[in-house]
């Protein structure tokens, strides 16, 4: 195709020899996603520097139908910076773009650019006595452009909340090339739509993040982390409860971890070791804060709240890290579930969100029925209690194997009963990680009408033909009737 050809061709020349190549082999570590459930192909990878350099792109990519797949680090659970299998796609990777514009600690903003890495974000802010409140296992590899695009949460959720409350700006390219620069933080704006939090969440479908403005907090004084066994989810709900209700401007995480899913890190994560000496059915994680000088010291309120728990039979055993070392180190076990899940056996592994106070019945009554349904599966759901985000793990019966044909298998089996689950609870299919290719169907499937007919009409308005990150998140109706 010539055409296409003559396009690839001006965009190399945008960016260079340094921002384009389709050599296979360069190309290939960025056509399979972190799960490694998705492989695709592509035309070249192309990592441009600038804006500019993404509006030019997109302006030949829209005069000749070339479709876009923009990918940050790699690092989604739900193929959702996967091309693919098809080789018509060019991988737009933003990378390169890795400044930190500005630091405005007097007003506690930060604007950065869409490749900057989460650690290294927190790593440069906490240089200016600030901090950006998300974060989450695979800190040292996300991107701003991708947690952005996938309204990321993390464990900060409960007290800070997540990527749409986190984000005062945005700068992105929208399909046309046209720049929208909104970076600016403002705190009213009526000029209608408000096509920031369209762009949050919106997978790359509507427009390439460049840039974003970001709130930011203080820097810790200290804090305190607890780790504490309970009998049951049930329990672990109502120690957050009285937790909650007590010191909610202090608490800053509670997570919700089932002797499984510490077992599992401790056989795969070296250096680990369980924090309590008597082994607890379940464990909660909890992380008190002080980013004030005139607030109360979190080590004294954590004992003294641990202690009346313990008084009201909230808890079985609770330890206090020492140190913060040990504070890491507990926080280690939590970070490192997926990574100790994955290598424990096959999995097939959900993100989803039920109303906060039925978190606990969902956990309990979910994972039961599954493993009826479903003889020889055992279910794993851990998550953010505060926030009522449970990441649910089907394990593979024993006579599995180690093929990768059963999580597809069970993707198309087990995946729906777990869905029509959570519908039932009043819940949400995607929690924190997006739709993806993963979840596509099941969005279709179970968002409704209304939902999915507009969500089919902002895409067709913005993106008429269709080269943002294609047959992501909500298929357009002419690729529903193909399937």
């Amino acid at each position: 195709m010539p055409e296409m050809a003559n396009g690839l061709n001006s965009m190399a020349d945008i960016v260079g020899p340094k921002g384009f190549t389709s050599a296979p082999a360069d190309m290939e570590p960025w056509l399979t996603d972190w799960r490694g459930r998705y492989t695709g192909k592509a035309l070249a990878l192309i990592s441009p520097a600038s804006t500019d350099e993404i509006s030019a792109i997109v302006r030949i990519a829209n005069d000749h139908m070339i479709a876009l797949v923009p990918q940050g680090g790699n690092s989604g659970m739900v193929g959702g910076a996967t091309p693919d299998t098809g080789g018509q796609s060019v991988l737009l990777s933003l990378r390169r773009m890795n400044r930190i514009r500005d630091i405005d600690a007097e007003n506690r903003l930060a604007i950065c650019d869409a490749g900057v890495i989460l650690q290294n974000f927190h790593d440069t802010l906490g240089e200016h006595g600030q901090r950006f409140p998300l974060t989450l296992g695979g800190k040292g590899s996300a991107t701003i452009g991708g947690l952005v695009s996938t309204n990321a949460g993390g464990t900060q959720v409960l007290r800070h909340g997540t990527m749409r409350a986190l984000v005062a700006g945005l700068e992105a390219v929208l399909p046309d090339g046209s720049i929208y620069e909104g970076l600016s933080a403002l705190k009213k704006d009526n000029r209608g739509y408000d096509l920031k939090q369209l762009l949050i969440g919106g997978e790359g479908t509507l427009g390439i993040v460049t840039a974003a403005t970001l709130k930011t907090v203080p820097a810790l004084i200290d804090r305190c982390v607890a780790w504490a066994g309970v009998s049951s989810p049930q329990a672990a709900y109502k120690l957050f409860q009285f937790l909650n209700s007590r010191e909610s401007r202090l608490l800053e995480g509670f997570e919700i971890i089932p002797r499984s899913c510490l077992d599992a890190v401790l056989r795969h994560i070296p250096g680990t070791r369980t924090p309590l000496a008597e082994d607890a059915p379940w464990n909660v994680l909890i992380e008190i804060v002080r980013d004030q000088p005139e607030t109360a010291d979190p080590t004294a309120v954590t004992e003294g709240l641990l202690a009346q728990a313990m008084e009201n039979e909230l808890i079985h055993d609770a330890a206090i890290a020492a140190n913060e070392s040990q504070a890491e180190a507990f926080w280690k076990i939590r970070d490192s579930i997926s990574e100790a899940e994955r290598a424990d056996g096959l999995a097939l592994q959900h993100d989803i969100s039920v109303p906060v106070a039925q978190m606990a019945d969902f956990i309990s009554d979910a994972g039961v029925h599954i493993e009826q349904v479903f003889p020889g599966t055992k279910v794993a759901a851990f998550g953010h209690m505060g926030d009522g985000n449970v990441h649910l793990h089907v394990k593979a019966p024993k006579e599995a194997g180690t093929g990768p044909h059963w999580v597809e298998q069970a993707a198309r089996t087990i995946s729906p009963v777990v869905h029509d689950l959570v519908v039932a609870a009043g819940g949400s299919i995607s929690a924190e990680h997006g739709i993806g290719q993963t979840k596509r169907d099941e969005l279709e499937r179970l968002a409704g009408d209304a939902r999915i007919l507009t969500l089919r009409a902002i895409k067709s308005a913005l993106d008429p033909k269709n080269i943002m990150n294609p047959g992501k998140l909500v298929p357009l109706a002419s690729e529903a009737s193909a399937t």
